[in-house]
């Protein structure tokens, strides 16, 4: 992989942890999630001018990502809502690889090799150890929200992925994609929690504009290295951004570093290393 991919990956991976950091950190999550992917959309729009401009022969891939995007967006509010972020966001940021990587290689013909297999379970150990022996005493109700969370993830992973290297031009893909989810997750908003949205520019205006702009740039980012190295390596590296939260919640938020935290740090960043080094 090449250290420019590699590097803008990690970087995705850091903006990704930094924007959930904000959606768990509110009282209301739905919300703040509304917030950030409303937020996508200015900045998609400036984006647009900026970027070759997409062939549409990609159109159902847009429609089934934005989809996917929406399933993922109120999923993980749920997992929110049912459990800890400690220990359902590392059950669906690990099934995702691993889901995408068993469909890539069955039915997509995808070909990986030996090393590259390797580093992708370290990597999804790694961030299930993260858990540690908490997993005994995750709801079922909030496992059972993680996994669907990690199916949507993956599937619009691939989707997207596909999709922006059909269209010709993976960030005006993502550009056209926000335009399309803001508005879906604005009105779902409004029909489930419509006191919610009071507030949508009052305390939520700095997660509008922090939380989009974090968001679009983490994805914008990922479509691109979805373009340059198989998808379910990008993924995998990707979901590394629970290691990043982990750092932002121990620096930040006084949180305690566990045993169970540290293997699965080490092992995930060993998977990393492998990728990088081959």
């Amino acid at each position: 992989m090449a250290s420019t991919t590699f590097f803008i990956i990690i970087l995705a991976a850091i903006l990704h942890a930094g924007w959930n950091a904000v959606v768990k950190g509110g009282e209301d999550k739905l919300l703040q999630m509304t917030a950030v992917m409303s937020g996508h959309i200015p900045f998609a729009v400036v984006t647009l001018f900026f970027v070759p401009a997409l062939d549409f022969a990609c159109w159902p891939n847009l429609m089934l990502g934005a989809i996917f995007h929406f399933g993922y967006q109120v999923y993980l509010v749920e997992s929110y809502k049912k459990g800890d972020l400690s220990q359902v966001y590392p059950i669906a940021r690990a099934s995702a690889p691993l889901i995408a990587t068993l469909v890539s290689f069955i039915f997509l013909g995808v070909d990986f090799g030996l090393t590259e297999i390797l580093a992708i379970a370290l990597i999804i150990l790694g961030l299930i150890s993260t858990v540690g022996m908490r997993i005994q005493n995750v709801p079922k109700a909030a496992a059972i929200s993680a996994v669907i969370t990690g199916c949507f993830i993956a599937s619009y992973s691939l989707v997207d992925g596909y999709g922006g290297r059909l269209g010709g031009s993976p960030v005006a893909y993502y550009c056209w994609l926000s335009l399309i989810n803001g508005p879906i997750m604005w009105l779902y908003c409004a029909k489930v929690s419509p006191p919610s949205l009071v507030n949508f520019f009052g305390n939520a205006k700095w997660v509008f504009f922090g939380g989009g702009l974090s968001s679009f740039a983490a994805y914008c980012m990922v479509m691109w290295a979805f373009s340059k190295a198989p998808i379910p390596v990008v993924m995998a590296i990707r979901e590394t951004s629970i290691i990043f939260a982990f750092v932002i919640g121990i620096l930040f938020l006084k949180e305690k570093m566990t045993m169970a935290k540290t293997i699965g740090t080490i092992l995930a960043v060993s998977g990393i290393i492998v990728l990088r080094s081959f």
